[in-house]
């Protein structure tokens, strides 16, 4: 399929999504400015043309420019899109703000909650750039390897403002890549962050060889659980039971190109959190959402073991096993409940 011209997009983040994103960007026929904190490395990436740090093996298109100044990036774009984990987020956020034009949106492709306070990617953004802005935010089941390399690959582009969400989505659907938009902000913010805790359950459940049994009732009742919460938070079950929501469990808990999967996997295996992050050398988001799902969780008053259970893993307060055995001794109960 022909690439149809589009305007200037700046990617904010160079590592494994943010340079898959802006190479999918450009491959469609936006000129991309791709910005990341490590100016040495955006230097190199733009002669080497990839990212071999993060996505080696992914050749940049012609219309992606790895650049070093961020003020080059926004001064270059009509729109932005974020690809910082989201303990990043806000401090990228205060950084843009004096560079950002009126004209100009902003989409946001982390998937987690701000530490701390609990704050849903779009409640971080309206707190920064105030409520004018327009904002998008994009989720789904995404490997960024299989999207660098061109593979069939499918998102949620979630927006209050409908204009803005087809105009994202737009840039971003064709050859192979299909994008859906939304409205539901929070089942799409929600689905993304938690879903990273569940696969880290699921690593370990895999990595102490409990059986695909244990891995399905894992992922069923993770999703009861997400569902509970988004509920809570006003999101609406169909947009849970898609591509933000069930769609990316699946995926996050199946494959072991998932680093919540795999620190799950490292866990079991009787590695710390510290000695599991420096083998997986990248950020694992399950890591700092957990706590604050929980949170989120116990302020809204809704139950989540598979949840709390993580929680109590990675603070080392018991075992992996121990973890399970908590699980499977729960008392019986209505599954709705």
């Amino acid at each position: 399929m022909a690439n149809t011209p589009t305007h200037a997009v700046a990617v904010l983040g160079a590592g494994s999504f943010g340079t898959a994103l802006a190479i999918h960007l450009a491959r469609r026929g936006s000129d991309t400015l791709l910005w990341g904190r490590d100016a040495a490395a955006m230097v190199a990436m733009q002669a080497a043309r990839e990212n071999p740090a993060y996505l080696p093996g992914c050749d940049f298109p012609l219309r992606l420019t790895a650049v070093e100044g961020l003020d080059v990036a926004l001064a270059g774009a009509a729109d932005i899109l974020i690809a910082t984990p989201s303990h990043a987020l806000r401090a990228m956020l205060e950084a843009v703000k004096p560079m950002l034009r009126p004209e100009q949106g902003v989409a946001c492709a982390c998937k987690g909650l701000e530490p701390g306070s609990g704050r849903l990617v779009h409640q971080v953004i309206e707190d920064v750039l105030g409520p004018a802005v327009s904002l998008a935010v994009i989720s789904g089941p995404t490997f960024a390897k299989e999207l660098g390399l061109g593979l069939p690959t499918a998102v949620t582009v979630a927006s209050a403002h409908a204009a803005f969400a087809d105009k994202i989505a737009q840039e971003l659907h064709g050859d192979g890549f299909r994008a859906y938009t939304a409205d539901d902000l929070p089942g799409v913010e929600i689905g993304g962050a938690a879903k990273n805790v569940m696969a880290i359950a699921v690593g370990i459940a895999d990595g102490l060889r409990l059986g695909a049994n244990t891995r399905a009732a894992l992922i069923t009742r993770g999703l009861a659980e997400i569902m509970r919460l988004g509920e809570a938070l006003g999101a609406r079950p169909e947009t849970l039971m898609g591509l933000s929501g069930m769609g990316d469990l699946v995926l996050t808990c199946t494959d072991d190109q998932s680093r919540n999967r795999r620190m799950g996997l490292l866990l079991a295996k009787g590695l710390g959190v510290d000695a599991a992050i420096a083998e997986i050398r990248q950020v694992v988001e399950g890591i700092k959402a957990a706590p604050e799902v929980l949170r989120l969780a116990q302020r809204h008053g809704v139950e989540m073991p598979i949840t709390e259970t993580v929680c109590a893993i990675l603070g080392g307060e018991i075992t992996p096993v121990e973890g399970v055995r908590r699980l499977a001794t729960r008392p019986a109960r209505a599954e709705q409940e």
